[in-house]
């Protein structure tokens, strides 16, 4: 590998370029964005060594695309038509589904992988990027069977080096499953945060009582409408089964306390206290 092509080069692809620097010195890395600051800044930064367009992919080994996912399912079969027999094209995107149909019958399939590598934080574009974002965290794959063995070799040299553990999932189910564990989590916090914010227009002390319970559950509202509002719409469905599930839950937390089961309350809390010990066996 000597030019690797980074599309979009904010938290995500910003971080996995700087991983990239300890694949190889040789590596020429160029990043295309639509946003010309953002390719001004990252390359300012370091994260890549010369802008790009995308008619550039014709000269690339590998194409990483970490963009919005509605964005990714027009651009990604043009990727592919463009890049060289012998190229690799991966995406990051926290929909699989609609991605992975968008290319489905598209003669270079074999030179796709689909990935999702779980990781990010709140904060977003390139400055926001930096090395061992992904160490330690999970990268789901999908229809690794797909993607020719020679590319795979590829993919997991530099999955080895960012220090991802690798698991395998059909598109369908990590739409549905990642609904539950991210996407739910992300409409909890701009939830949790637009009610508070209208509750302050008119208690203006509200945020001065806001401790690091408030801060950390509503962190996720800091994150980019940009990026989210595509996942939402693709995820649709599996999103709409999440959140009625919570809202039922909600309504009991409700009921219990206009009943005044409080004993009910606590039961429930005890019953979920449990997942401290799922979580636990991931760290």
């Amino acid at each position: 590998m000597k030019s690797i092509y980074i599309v979009g080069v904010g938290l995500i692809g910003g971080s996995i370029a700087r991983d990239i620097r300890c694949l190889n010195p040789n590596i020429k890395l160029y990043g295309i964005d639509k946003n010309e600051a953002h390719l001004e800044t990252a390359l300012k930064l370091g994260i890549i060594d010369e802008k790009a367009v995308l008619e550039d992919v014709v000269k690339a080994q590998v194409v990483i695309v970490a963009i919005p996912v509605d964005a990714t399912v027009v651009l990604l079969p043009e990727i592919l038509d463009l890049i060289p027999d012998e190229a690799l094209v991966m995406e990051s995107g926290s929909t699989k589904l609609e991605i992975c149909n968008a290319v489905a019958q598209h003669p270079k399939r074999r030179n796709f992988m689909a990935t999702h590598p779980i990781a990010g934080t709140e904060f977003s574009g390139p400055k926001a990027a930096y090395s061992g974002l992904f160490k330690g965290k999970v990268n789901i794959i999908c229809e690794v069977e797909k993607t020719a063995f020679k590319f795979q070799k590829v993919a997991m040299a530099i999955f080895n080096i960012m220090g991802m553990q690798i698991r395998y999932m059909d598109p369908a189910s990590h739409d549905k499953h990642i609904a539950y564990v991210s996407h739910l989590s992300h409409i909890s916090a701009f939830m949790l945060g637009k009610t508070v914010m209208e509750k302050e227009k008119n208690e203006r002390d509200i945020f001065d009582m806001a401790g690091s319970g408030f801060a950390s559950t509503v962190r996720l509202a800091k994150s980019s409408p940009d990026m989210w509002a595509p996942i939402f719409q693709q995820n649709k469905a599996n999103i709409i089964e999440t959140l009625e599930e919570y809202i039922k839950n909600l309504k009991t937390f409700k009921n219990f306390m206009e009943a005044n089961a409080f004993d009910a309350i606590y039961q429930d809390m005890k019953n979920t206290n449990y997942i401290k010990h799922i979580l636990n066996g991931k760290e």
